[in-house]
């Protein structure tokens, strides 16, 4: 027997301030959050799932699991000073389940289907965590480097490596069989990177036979507004709600996704690759390659390659490669 995990527990200070109210898990990625992405990736494989969050944002989770067959379990943590880290919330989890575990990073975004690396765990019954090819040494950098034998077994597997010699990187999903928790509880209890799966896997690795499942398609690590962006232009799907009012002279560049409630007036330019949140008011403006969270007003500017929080008000303005916090209200004069 297998359950699925998803940690989504962090608070994603790198994408602040869009992440300091609200969990980095459930922000918008095409139409959906990020994390529904992964449950569509997860239900295949028909486990039961559980999500780990923390005390802060019990409420928003809460609420998306109405209607969902989702278990919650919510750590007592409130801010980044407090949180327990991945690790060892993962450790805390085990030490409750009977049943091995597929693990899931809440911040990865994939293309390619788990169910190969769940045939491959089958036969090997040992530690399994996914490999990607980033290609680029340099991203390398950012991530866990793995090298693996004939027989996929990770030889060796270095955690942000100065100087790269390949460019497969470990990527946040992992198999544990169940008489492998000792070793995560063993390495929680002699270690300090309580936060760093990467950090996990190069001591198992050193410890125990690690193996390394190789996926083709497309991984993104959310982890920065680059990231988040590049995400969004992948996984949009063309979607305009029939509670959307658009003027005639406006147009729309596919694909963009436009919520309910959403006005669009006068010569406006919407895409592509814009995500347009509920009740948000477009004037006069060109929008693309953007993420415009709900209740935003933006009249007669430029929006490319920008984040706006909820509830902003923009005038006037070209804003590029900008992320704007909450309840700002920013203009130029005419």
């Amino acid at each position: 027997m297998m359950k699925a995990l998803i940690l989504a527990g962090g608070y994603a200070t790198r994408l602040w301030p869009l992440t300091k109210n609200k969990p980095k898990s459930l922000l918008p990625v095409g139409n959906k959050p990020l994390i529904d992405h992964i449950i569509e990736k997860l239900n295949p494989l028909n486990l039961e799932i559980i999500v780990s969050t923390n005390k802060r944002f019990e409420k928003d989770f809460r609420q998306w699991s109405v209607g969902r067959e989702i278990e919650l379990i919510i750590e007592d943590t409130t801010s980044q000073e407090e949180k327990l880290g991945a690790v060892k919330a993962l450790s805390e989890i085990m030490a409750n389940l009977e049943e091995d575990l597929l693990l899931v990073a809440g911040d990865n975004l994939f293309s390619f289907d788990l169910s190969p690396m769940v045939d491959f765990y089958n036969v090997k019954k040992k530690i399994v965590t996914a490999i990607f090819d980033v290609v680029d040494p340099d991203l390398v950098k950012r991530y866990g480097e793995a090298d693996l034998g004939p027989d996929k077994r990770i030889t060796r597997f270095i955690e942000k490596p100065e100087k790269p010699k390949a460019t497969t990187v470990g990527v946040g999903i992992y198999v544990f069989p169940r008489n492998s928790f000792h070793n995560v509880f063993d390495y929680v209890e002699k270690n300090n990177m309580a936060d760093n799966l990467g950090a996990l896997i190069s001591w198992l690795a050193e410890k125990t036979d690690v193996y390394g499942y190789v996926f083709e398609g497309s991984w993104y690590d959310i982890g920065n507004p680059d990231t988040y962006l590049e995400a969004n232009r992948f996984f949009i799907e063309h979607n305009i709600s029939k509670n959307a009012s658009i003027d005639r002279i406006a147009k729309v560049i596919p694909p963009c996704v436009i919520e309910d409630g959403v006005e669009i007036l006068g010569r406006s330019l919407i895409g592509p690759y814009a995500y347009i949140g509920k009740g948000c008011l477009i004037e006069s403006s060109d929008v693309s390659d953007s993420i415009i969270f709900n209740s935003t007003v933006i009249r007669d500017s430029t929006i490319w390659r920008s984040m706006i929080d909820e509830n902003c008000e923009i005038r006037h303005l070209e804003l590029r490669k900008s992320i704007v916090g909450g309840h700002a209200k920013i203009q130029r004069g005419e």
